[in-house]
């Protein structure tokens, strides 16, 4: 009971940071646009992650075979996945962002199905189904001002991208998780060095990005959201059941909403509760299929 707990209280966090994350994009993406925000948000925690793999002697290594693997995981979830989200975070709501990702669990089935050959049953389709009307729901909010469309649609690229790149990870677990980690984010932070370098020489606006909720935002994301979010998620998964410790995945969406309506006005309606129950109803459902223990599955690693 007391490891469960510590997990619960692990994975809480993790979800809770990933929250305040929608928060901080909404903060700085009107004066830093999406690809330099992720470009310097890697920037940020490569600082951070370098020092933490030299503290906890962690490999620098990487096998010959595993290097497109790991490309194309980098590619599709901190490059396209992080683009798309903070890219559908302005144009929709904070709200908005954390739920339709918090989907991301559910589309996790149907790719472990594909790649994994994990049996997919008759309840994963309906979890993916349910998730998908979800997220309809929240896109077309006919309560909204300006029913975010297309930021729903990016929204949704990022969900998806994001569950292609995590069970893409599942073939690379043999590696420590800071390895990946690094890898992951200098091959994303070096594909959008160009576009991010020409932006802050022709384009930023230092004044305005001298602000406190900008700098702090980007801060944010680089220790907290993108090193701090990552590392306590994957402590707690050490403690219990993957398939319970995916239902804390909830907390994002919740804390986002939350944190949306109190710091940023952003209003609750019907249509959005609606979608976030069938979003949750889904991801539950998803995650009743998985019985592996944490120990087996740390057994397997070893």
């Amino acid at each position: 009971m007391r490891n469960l707990l510590i997990g619960a209280l692990f994975l809480s966090l993790a979800g809770s940071i990933w929250g305040g994350m929608f928060i901080a994009v909404r903060l700085s993406v009107f004066v830093i646009p999406p690809v330099p925000l992720v470009w310097m948000r890697y920037g940020t925690a490569l600082i951070g992650l370098s020092a933490l793999m030299v503290l906890t002697h962690a490999s620098w290594h990487i096998d010959r075979k595993d290097r497109g693997l790991l490309l194309l995981s980098a590619l599709s979830g901190q490059v396209l996945s992080i683009v798309t989200q903070e890219t559908g975070t302005m144009m929709t709501s904070a709200q908005t962002g954390s739920v339709i990702t918090a989907a991301t669990p559910a589309f996790m089935v149907v790719f472990a199905w594909l790649l994994l050959h994990e049996k997919l049953t008759a309840g994963r389709i309906v979890s993916v189904l349910l998730a998908m009307i979800g997220v309809l729901f929240i896109v077309f909010d006919p309560d909204q001002f300006a029913p975010g469309v297309w930021g729903g649609v990016s929204l949704l690229v990022a969900a998806v991208t994001w569950a292609f790149m995590s069970v893409l990870l599942k073939f690379l677990s043999g590696y420590s998780v800071f390895t990946v980690t690094f890898y992951s984010l200098l091959i994303a932070f070096l594909t959008l060095t160009p576009y991010g370098l020409y932006w802050l020489l022709t384009a930023a606006d230092y004044r305005a990005m001298a602000e406190p909720s900008v700098w702090g935002s980007v801060l944010y994301l680089g220790f907290f959201s993108t090193i701090a979010g990552f590392c306590l998620w994957n402590k707690g998964l050490l403690y219990m059941d993957a398939s319970i410790a995916g239902l804390f995945m909830f907390f994002q969406p919740v804390v986002g909403t939350f944190l949306g309506w109190l710091l940023l006005g952003e209003p609750i309606t019907m249509f959005f509760w609606i979608g976030f129950l069938l979003i949750a109803a889904g991801v539950a459902l998803a995650l009743r299929g998985g019985n592996t223990t944490a120990e087996e599955k740390l057994a397997r690693q070893r």
